[in-house]
């Protein structure tokens, strides 16, 4: 993997659909080779589930390299850099998962479990073969066959089956902090100058947030921090922001009836004319129009956040 730029990270922004509760990458789509002309790391706002059926490869977790084969299985946290090198053609499957919202319904009402578990399944990215995690590796085939298949109750279904592999991968992850020491945090200075950024905006996107406490945040200078990250997520740091706003927003306002004026205020703009116009910049319309629309007229992902958007990197 010595053609790996290391220096350089691309971020690609996924978002679950409506009303589902993973977003499946499958089929004779994800057929091919992988990383020959995107040969740079790359980073997700989401959990990354892979399963590859056929192939043989590097995949490049942070530091470290683990070569891959037919029958093997990855999990890759939100905002770890990673890059799949194959030898040639082979065939992955993804699923893309929301763990803190996902964390939330859970373990309701209890902050204290949340936190630990979100932890747990940040800790590391693993590459394993089915063997080894068998129940883990039959649930995530579940999910992408009942998404193939598109049977009567697949909706629930998968939903289901997609909290049954979230508690079976947490388990996995707190069984191996319990036999060793959690891995450092993957040694790439690229990413490490802005992922503190990232995490709180993440985290805290409801409060009021500026580019110097993010600069800060991260130790650097503001204007040096602009450009790295400029340099990185192909926006700034207050676009960045406030699309991960609108994210929460929509989410909010296809979940419940709540006033626009608190569901601005709840995802962190000052004023509904604040919210408006940047939904507007993001999604070409209003949040009243967009909610009469039942939410199906536009998505966040199709403001151009990177080169390439996330599904269309092969």
């Amino acid at each position: 993997m010595g053609r790996k730029k290391r220096d350089k990270l691309e971020f690609r922004f996924y978002e679950i659909p409506q009303g589902e509760s993973v977003l499946a990458l499958c089929g004779e789509s994800w057929i091919g080779t992988y990383g020959h002309n995107d040969i740079c790391m790359h980073f997700h706002n989401l959990l990354e589930i892979g399963y590859c059926h056929h192939g043989r490869g590097l995949l490049g977790l942070g530091e470290t390299e683990h070569v891959y084969e037919d029958g093997m299985v990855s999990a890759i946290p939100a905002h770890y850099p990673h890059i799949t090198i194959s030898e040639d053609v082979d065939s992955w499957e993804f699923l893309f998962l929301d763990t803190e919202e996902l964390i939330r319904e859970l373990f309701p009402g209890d902050p204290l479990a949340q936190g630990e578990a979100l932890r747990a399944l940040n800790s590391r990215a693993d590459l394993f073969p089915v063997e080894e995690q068998p129940e883990f590796a039959s649930t995530v085939r579940k999910i992408l066959r009942e998404v193939r298949q598109k049977k009567p109750y697949q909706r629930e279904t998968v939903q289901r089956l997609t909290q049954i592999c979230l508690l079976e991968l947490l388990r996995i992850q707190r069984e191996r902090i319990d036999e060793r020491p959690l891995l450092p945090p993957p040694d790439l200075a690229s990413l490490n100058q802005i992922l503190p950024a990232l995490r709180h905006i993440d985290e805290h996107y409801a409060m009021p947030i500026r580019a110097s406490e993010l600069a800060s945040r991260c130790g650097l200078s503001e204007p040096h921090f602009r450009r790295v990250f400029e340099d990185h997520i192909s926006m700034t740091p207050m676009d960045y922001l406030n699309l991960i706003r609108i994210q929460k927003a929509c989410k909010l306002m296809r979940k419940t009836d709540t006033s626009m004026e608190i569901i601005a205020a709840d995802c962190g703009f000052p004023s509904i004319s604040t919210f408006t116009r940047n939904f507007r910049k993001f999604l070409g319309t209003t949040p009243y129009h967009w909610k009469r629309g039942g939410g199906n007229l536009h998505s966040p992902t199709e403001y151009h956040i990177t080169a390439q958007k996330g599904w269309q990197t092969l």
